[in-house]
Parts: structure tokens; C-alpha cells; sequence
């Protein structure tokens, strides 16, 4: 039933808010408005984009699981691809995706209302690079088992 929803109903609703739109200011002016709406949307995807992956690296140097930044991530990406579609309801959810707010709103839905989980535990990722007293090396034992003889 999802699928039915985005592939059939989605563009068909699309096109009755596009063809509503385009009554009211006309046709140039809702095909720039899309235009500017995908422009304006991909750069603040790109930045927020870097913030999280910045983010992520901070948490996995701390030794913690990524997993808020990770969420925020993939709705960036449906953020993203929900812009540059074109259409006024897409771009609705997509400019939604961007404010944390919703994203944390979003994620508390997600929580409450699935029943997964994800087990404690230590994430070292980049924790020993660092530390200024480890030395990664590699050696060979270059003694010579004949000298025992």
C-alpha cells in the first residue's frame, strides 16, 4: 500500500497542486518557483549535510555510536531527493526534513511506535589515532634460531 501511495497517488496530487499553483501565478512564474525551491533545497542539504557527517565524526572520536547523526543523515538524503522532485508537496517534506525539530519529532515517532533496539556497547572507531603515547607498527623476529646451537 505505500508503494501505491508514492508511485500513483503522490504525483497524481502533485499535478492538481502544480495545475492549482499555476492558475493563480502562472505558468513561468510556477516553473521557476519549482526551480528555485530544488536550488535553494540542494544547498541547504549540502550544509547541513556537512554538519552532520561532521558530527559523526566527532561522535565516533568520543567512542560513541552514531546513531542520532546517522538518522539525521538519511532524512537529509530523503530531504534531498524529496526537493529535487519536482512538485509543491515533495518540497513541502523535504523543507520539513530539514529542521531538526521535526527530524527529532520524527525520530521519537519511530521509537514509540517500532520495537527495535540497538545494544550497548563500546564504538572505538577512531579512538586510538588519538593518542599520542600508542605507536602502531608492525615487526619481524629477525633473531637467528642458529646462534643457540
Amino acid at each position: 500500500m505505500p508503494f501505491f501511495v508514492i508511485f500513483i497517488i503522490l504525483p497524481l496530487l502533485e499535478l492538481m497542486v502544480f495545475a492549482s499553483v499555476g492558475e493563480e501565478i502562472g505558468l513561468i512564474n510556477t516553473l521557476l518557483l519549482a526551480l528555485i525551491t530544488a536550488i535553494i533545497g540542494g544547498a541547504l542539504v549540502r550544509h547541513q549535510g556537512m554538519q552532520t557527517i561532521m558530527a559523526m565524526r566527532d561522535a565516533a572520536e568520543r567512542g560513541k555510536v552514531p546513531l542520532s547523526e546517522l538518522f539525521d543523515g538519511f532524512c537529509l538524503v530523503v530531504a534531498g531527493a524529496t526537493l529535487i522532485t519536482p512538485g509543491f508537496i515533495t518540497d513541502t517534506i523535504g523543507f520539513l526534513l530539514l529542521i531538526p525539530a521535526v527530524r527529532g519529532a520524527v525520530k521519537s515517532y519511530i521509537r514509540d511506535h517500532t520495537n527495535w533496539s540497538v545494544g550497548g556497547g563500546e564504538f572505538y572507531g577512531n579512538a586510538q589515532q588519538n593518542n599520542p603515547n600508542i605507536i602502531e607498527a608492525d615487526y619481524e623476529d629477525i633473531t637467528d634460531e642458529n646462534k643457540s646451537e
